[in-house]
């Protein structure tokens, strides 16, 4: 019977302990549920928002693992990030079928057509268009030659931007916008106080606008990054020699038309200086006439005396 004896003994002393044990978790954890919401706060306050863009621990809690190994087996792109836009000039004697032949490009490179403005004549013949094109960026340089090749090129202009470096802050900065936002959402959850509520809702407020403003950029450079923009110019041939015989003048008529707006501006400050001479030209008549009249009367007269009769 002694052993067991021990053994109740042993197992109601195991029993008392984890009651005691308990009820010190309890009393333990009602302090700290006081005090949780006031440290996530302050947690909040004190994260480095650089070191979340580049996925490093805060000071505040150090980081969750799976953080840290999502910024570890992060990769950068492989790919460069580049803006292409191209501008040309063509000039045609059909310019009809230019238009068709230029389509035909635009078609074979799966490109589109985001904005077209078309001038025709009084026959209702095409006189010139301006179209923007929205291609691949992997065909933009296969596109600008086969363009040149549909009528003759009178000037053309590429250009690049490489925004790799934009591309890959903005997306940090989304996802760092993005942890911020949760963590705000969990304070949110345990925020029972209306003082708080209202501080908290404005922190997710103001946060959830600049992760808005933030989508919206990557937006814009991807699609400037898929898809790249060429402007065409496509004329007819006549209407671009008249204009250029239009504006080559020989040395003499440039020297009349100079001569010619010379006079216009000599004759142009001369009536402006009438102009401005004749109110006080008026004014001077006004008071000058009547007071030369009054001078007049109020000068004395000379007595004339009567001419000597001749003698008998």
């Amino acid at each position: 019977m002694k052993p067991l004896t021990k053994y109740v003994v042993s197992l109601f002393a195991a029993g008392l302990l984890a009651l005691t044990g308990c009820s010190a978790e309890d009393s333990g954890s009602s302090a700290d549920s006081s005090h949780s919401m006031d440290n996530d706060r302050a947690a909040m306050d004190s994260v480095d928002p650089q070191a979340l863009a580049e996925g490093a621990p805060s000071e505040a809690g150090g980081g969750s693992s799976e953080d840290r190994a999502e910024g570890a087996n992060r990769t950068a792109p492989q790919t460069r990030a580049v803006i292409s836009t191209g501008t040309i000039s063509l000039s045609s004697q059909d310019t009809e079928q230019a238009r068709f032949d230029l389509q035909k490009v635009i078609d074979a490179h799966d490109g589109s057509i985001a904005d077209e403005k078309t001038s025709i004549d009084d026959e209702g013949n095409l006189r010139n268009t301006r179209i923007v094109l929205r291609v691949p960026a992997a065909e933009f340089a296969e596109t600008m030659t086969e363009i040149g090749e549909v009528a003759e090129v009178t000037s053309s202009s590429r250009n690049t931007e490489d925004v790799t470096t934009q591309v890959i802050d903005n997306e940090v900065r989304i996802r760092a916008q993005e942890k911020s936002l949760r963590r705000i959402e969990t304070l949110l959850a345990q925020a029972q106080d209306i003082s708080d509520i209202v501080s908290i809702e404005s922190q997710l407020s103001q946060r959830q606008a600049d992760l808005d403003s933030l989508k919206s950029q990557q937006a814009y450079l991807e699609d400037q990054t898929s898809l790249s923009t060429i402007t065409v110019h496509l004329e007819h041939q006549d209407a671009v020699v008249r204009e250029k015989e239009e504006t080559d003048h020989n040395a003499f008529v440039t020297g009349l038309l100079d001569g010619w707006t010379a006079l216009t501006v000599l004759g142009a400050g001369t009536a402006q200086f009438v102009g401005a001479l004749l109110p006080v030209a008026v004014l001077l008549a006004v008071i000058g006439f009547p007071l030369t009249v009054l001078i007049r009367r109020l000068r004395p007269r000379r007595s004339v005396a009567p001419e000597a009769l001749p003698a008998e």
